[in-house]
């Protein structure tokens, strides 16, 4: 028996992953923006197949320091529909250089103190080149990319909306196979 996924107009028999599927599809590719404490287990089963013999992750956090000075928290604001549609086209992209099964990004809004995780992506493909590829591709694409913004609160009491940095795309290279 076979079904269609609406949102990428496949005709797939019932659990089959396809192995080198180029179209970002919301069945295959998870995408979460949420103010509640995210886990990389729960985001780590939504990657998992049997098909995948590498599954790689980021996990951001915030971190107590920068230039020397101590951070009490980061908070993030996001505009979320359109960081959605971004996202699906970045994973576009990293399904066009990379083999993968299944993607996850996951990212936090709001407060997220010290030791906290902000965000989390994970991919999973038959081989490790691949996976850790693509994750590389990905964090740096969010980063460059979706509209997600953040604030560091620091202990003098003042804070400051962060820009990222220019981050060079190119780098990064289909892997052969």
């Amino acid at each position: 028996m076979s079904h269609s996924h609406s949102c990428c107009n496949h005709q797939l028999p019932e659990g089959y992953i396809p192995k080198h599927n180029t179209q970002a599809c919301e069945s295959y590719d998870h995408f979460l923006i949420s103010s509640e404490t995210l886990s990389l287990d729960r985001a780590c089963a939504l990657v998992r197949d049997d098909s995948a013999g590498a599954i790689s992750t980021f996990e951001g956090t915030t971190r107590n320091t920068f230039n020397g000075k101590r951070v009490l928290r980061l908070e993030y604001e996001a505009y979320e529909p359109m960081a959605r549609k971004e996202w699906l086209n970045i994973v576009q992209e990293a399904r066009s250089k990379y083999h993968l099964l299944r993607t996850a990004m996951h990212h936090r809004i709001g407060e997220v103190p010290v030791g906290q995780t902000s965000v989390i992506i994970i991919a999973s493909s038959a081989h490790r080149a691949d996976a850790i590829n693509a994750v590389h591709f990905l964090i740096d694409s969010l980063k460059a990319r979706l509209p997600i913004w953040k604030k560091e609160i620091l202990d003098d009491g003042s804070g400051a909306w962060k820009e990222n940095e220019a981050i060079d795309l190119t780098v990064h290279r289909p892997v052969s196979h």
